[in-house]
């Protein structure tokens, strides 16, 4: 009873919040509203314009370092069952990856402008 209690509740208040979200704001569209969003660029003008490949990079670096934290986001509770050597796994992979930045550093590869 209690469940079916809680999902009319839920149904009634979700079906108020759409009807006044749907109703209470006044549509004024200008240019600037109904234009795509594409990153910045014109989107009316050519697909053909170059690319600076340092985009790329800095999304590949960001994704690196997020996986770090996807695979060291675990290591408190894995050092309870085995403390050594998680530690040494998660030292492992900080330093790989530290060296990686560092080496990446070093080349240049996070220098935007040239």
């Amino acid at each position: 009873m209690n469940i079916l209690l809680m999902l009319i509740i839920t149904m009634i208040i979700s079906a108020t919040l759409i009807t006044i979200g749907f109703w209470l704001p006044i549509n004024t569209p200008d240019t600037e509203k109904v234009s795509p969003y594409e990153c910045g660029f014109d989107p009316l003008g050519s697909a053909r314009l170059p690319f600076s490949i340092r985009f790329f990079l800095i999304a590949i670096l960001f994704l690196l370092f997020d996986l770090e934290i996807a695979l060291l986001l675990p290591t408190p509770w894995a050092a309870q069952m085995m403390p050594l050597n998680m530690l040494v796994w998660s030292t492992t992979i900080l330093l790989l990856l530290t060296v990686g930045l560092v080496y990446e550093w070093m080349q240049g590869g996070l220098e935007w402008a040239e």
